[in-house]
């Protein structure tokens, strides 16, 4: 007959090959179908559950964020600089979180401007104007029909970031004035803001510049603004940039922005919000595009297109030879429902001083515009949209530089190339401390 202890003995045993058997519990293994290809998340997910309070909550928050951000997908595209594009239908992208868009169709691209198939091309060798692909393309893999590629956000890219409740959007910035640089934002650019203004057009070329900081960016844009440049400013932008905070690399990536109230607590870049109604399965809003200029060598831009529809009032982008990627729908904004009071082209980066002088973050190519063609950046063929929804020659232009010693601007104008402008330069330098 067994003792008493070996009859307590057998239980015991029993439940501790149970519990050392039995399933990671479905919390564990559950990557959040938002980033389900993350390498690490289920270790993170591990992880988290050891640490304290603050630890754990951050995690929470990261992975509600990811939910929110990455949309069900029919296709996933890896792409050669490891971003993932997800393949989403059109009516599930972050957009149509809007109360507004619940249950609405996609609409079709509206006319576009009078005089739109005359526009200058010619790059005054021949060697700029090169058609501008995005690194994903090189896999020969392409959405279908009836969804948009959207690049995943990764948790990498939320733990990286500075502020999780700002995610995806410029840093705050008060009293804001085109021509200030107290917020750290310094520009080199060309504006217009004799008019009412229904859209703007130019080409620019692509570089990689130099980041000096990790929290900085350089970037290259078309800006369309209305509103003061107080709490009420509404713009809508469109260029290229790099911003390793972003997009954890320095590759010059495809990007839109928005704000409604001088980027306080509206709009953000690409998808990171409920706000761009992307409409071509070709273009991924974040992307980076390939190739880039090379200094001295063969010159590669793109051509950006921003203009308001005259029926509905929403405003559309194109991006190239009439490829059109979609709208901001007009109920976004307040000034800009009506038209756009000013239209600014140029550079932007933003100095945090680094070690307590002026940043070495590039702008541009990253030399001054003085060095010209093949060493310069440039913004060429310069166009806004008139009321009659004319495309014609940006008149009037005006050109700024916050500080030419550390990034300046010259413009001018020709029969290959219309109302143009070299811009940009190295940052910190001996005319730069």
């Amino acid at each position: 007959m067994a003792s008493r202890g070996s009859f307590y003995f057998v239980p015991l045993l029993l439940l501790l090959i149970l519990l050392l058997a039995s399933p990671p519990s479905t919390a564990a293994l559950d990557s959040s179908k938002t980033g389900s290809s993350d390498a690490g998340n289920a270790t993170a997910a591990a992880a988290a559950r050891l640490r304290p309070g603050k630890e754990l909550l951050k995690y929470k928050r990261i992975r509600a964020l990811l939910k929110k951000l990455n949309k069900p997908s029919l296709k996933t595209i890896k792409s050669p600089d490891d971003d993932i594009i997800d393949c989403v239908p059109s009516h599930l992208q972050p957009a149509f979180d809007h109360p507004k868009l619940k249950g609405q169709k996609i609409l079709d691209p509206p006319e576009r401007p009078k005089n739109y198939n005359f526009t200058i091309t010619g790059s005054g060798n021949g060697r700029g104007g090169e058609v501008v692909v995005q690194a994903w393309h090189a896999t020969g893999e392409a959405c279908p029909e009836g969804t948009v590629p959207i690049r995943r956000t990764m948790e990498k890219d939320l733990l990286r970031a500075s502020s999780l409740r700002r995610y995806g959007r410029k840093p705050a910035r008060r009293g804001v004035r085109r021509d200030s640089t107290s917020s750290g934002h310094e520009h080199a650019a060309g504006y217009v803001n004799s008019e009412l203004y229904y859209g703007a057009k130019a080409s620019v070329n692509v570089w990689s510049p130099r980041i000096g900081d990790p929290y900085e960016f350089s970037l290259s844009q078309i800006w369309v603004i209305s509103g003061s440049f107080g709490n009420d400013l509404n713009t809508i932008e469109a260029g290229w940039q790099v911003s390793p905070e972003l997009y954890g690399d320095t590759n010059p990536r495809f990007f839109t922005y928005w704000t409604t109230d001088a980027y306080q607590e509206t709009g953000c870049y690409n998808h990171n919000c409920r706000g761009f109604v992307q409409t071509t399965n070709k273009i991924a809003i974040g992307a980076a595009i390939t190739p880039e200029s090379v200094y001295n060598g063969r010159q590669f831009d793109i051509t950006l297109m921003l203009w308001k529809d005259p029926k509905h009032g929403h405003w559309w982008l194109e991006l190239g030879s009439g490829l059109v990627v979609g709208y901001w729908p007009s109920y976004l904004f307040t000034h800009l429902a009506r038209h756009a009071s000013m239209v600014q082209f140029g550079g932007e980066v933003v100095n945090t001083r680094p070690s307590g002088s002026h940043t070495a973050t590039q702008m541009g190519s990253g030399h001054f515009p003085s060095e010209g063609f093949d060493r310069a950046a440039y913004f060429r063929n310069l166009q806004v949209v008139d009321w009659d929804n004319n495309l014609i020659p940006a008149a009037s232009l005006k050109l700024l530089a916050d500080h030419p010693g550390c990034y300046d601007i010259q413009g001018g104008s020709n029969s290959y190339w219309g109302s143009y402008f070299y811009y940009g330069g190295p940052g910190r330098n001996v005319k730069c401390p």
